[in-house]
C-alpha cells in the first residue's frame, strides 16, 4: 500500500471516529440536562450520568467532540446548557464570547498525556530529550488529534517540540478530529504509535502505554466546566455540582483523571 494511501485510510477512519458521540442516555425528553464535553470524558460521563438519573431521576444527554468543535457549536447557538472542555483555551473562548454564566466556571479535572501503542507491540521508548521517534515509528504514522485546535493535538505537538523531535515527525502525523479517534487508530493497529491522554489509553484494553510525557514538556492539563449562559435547564448547575461530589470523585479517579475541584 502507497504512503498516500495508507494516510488516506487513516485519516478516514479519523473522519469516521471523530463524529460527535453522541450517548446512549441521550434523552428527547425537553428537561434533560445537555452536556458538551471533551470526547475524553465518554466514559466516565455516561458512568456519572447513571449515577446522577439513579440518585434524581433525571435525565442527561451527553454529547461529545473535540473542545474546538464544541466551542464553535455554542459559539453558533447549539442549545446545551453545560460545557467541560479539554483545555483553558477553548473555555477562554467561549467565556470571552460572553456565553458564560457568571461565576458558574471551575477548573475541575487534570490529565496526563502518554505515547500508545497496540497491545500486542514490542516497541519499546524512554521518552526524552531527542528520544528516536521518527526512526521507531518505521514507515508508520504517528495517531494524534488535530495539532492546531484540539487539546490533546495541542499538549502532544508542545511537548515534541519541547522535547526536540517534532521536526522530525510532522511529516508523519495522522491527524484526527479528536483524541478517542486518534486512540482508535492504535486500537485497531492502523498507527502504529499514538499521542492521547493516560484516561483514553486505560480505557481501552487494545492499546498500551508506551511511556509517560513529562509534566513539563506541555502546559499543564486542565479541564474546566461551566454553565452556559442560555442554558434552559435549571439542573444544569446542580448537574456541575454533583461533578465535584465525592461519587463523582470516585468515578474520575478510577478513570485516572486528576480531580482539582470537589465537595465533601
Amino acid at each position: 500500500m502507497s504512503v498516500f494511501a495508507r494516510v488516506s485510510r487513516l485519516l478516514g477512519a479519523a473522519m469516521v471516529a471523530g463524529a460527535v458521540f453522541l450517548s446512549p442516555l441521550a434523552a428527547s425528553a425537553a428537561d434533560a440536562v445537555t452536556v458538551f464535553a471533551a470526547a475524553s470524558l465518554k466514559d466516565v460521563l455516561g458512568e456519572i450520568a447513571s449515577d446522577w438519573k439513579v440518585e434524581t431521576g433525571k435525565e442527561v444527554t451527553l454529547s461529545f467532540a473535540g473542545s474546538s468543535a464544541l466551542a464553535k457549536q455554542i459559539e453558533e447557538g447549539a442549545p446545551a446548557d453545560l460545557f467541560i472542555s479539554a483545555d483553558l483555551k477553548w473555555m477562554d473562548y467561549v467565556e470571552k464570547a460572553g456565553l458564560v454564566a457568571e461565576g458558574s466556571r471551575v477548573n475541575l479535572l487534570g490529565n496526563r498525556i502518554v505515547l500508545i501503542a497496540p497491545s500486542d507491540s514490542t516497541v519499546s521508548l524512554s521518552i526524552g530529550k531527542g528520544f528516536p521517534l521518527a526512526s521507531t515509528l518505521g514507515d508508520g504514522h504517528l495517531a494524534m488529534a488535530n495539532t492546531d485546535a484540539v487539546p490533546a493535538g495541542v499538549y502532544g505537538k508542545a511537548a515534541l517540540e519541547k522535547l526536540g523531535v517534532w521536526e522530525s515527525v510532522k511529516g508523519r502525523v495522522a491527524q484526527a478530529e479528536n483524541v478517542r479517534a486518534a486512540l482508535l487508530l492504535v486500537s485497531r493497529a492502523e498507527a502504529p504509535l499514538g499521542i492521547v491522554y493516560e484516561t483514553d489509553a486505560k480505557a481501552d484494553p487494545k492499546v498500551k502505554v508506551v511511556d509517560r510525557f513529562p509534566e513539563d514538556s506541555h502546559p499543564a492539563i486542565v479541564y474546566p466546566a461551566a454553565v452556559l449562559k442560555d442554558a434552559e435547564n435549571a439542573d444544569a448547575a446542580a448537574f456541575l455540582s454533583y461533578l465535584q461530589s465525592p461519587k463523582a470523585y470516585d468515578r474520575f479517579t478510577a478513570a485516572g483523571f486528576t480531580v482539582l475541584a470537589r465537595t465533601n
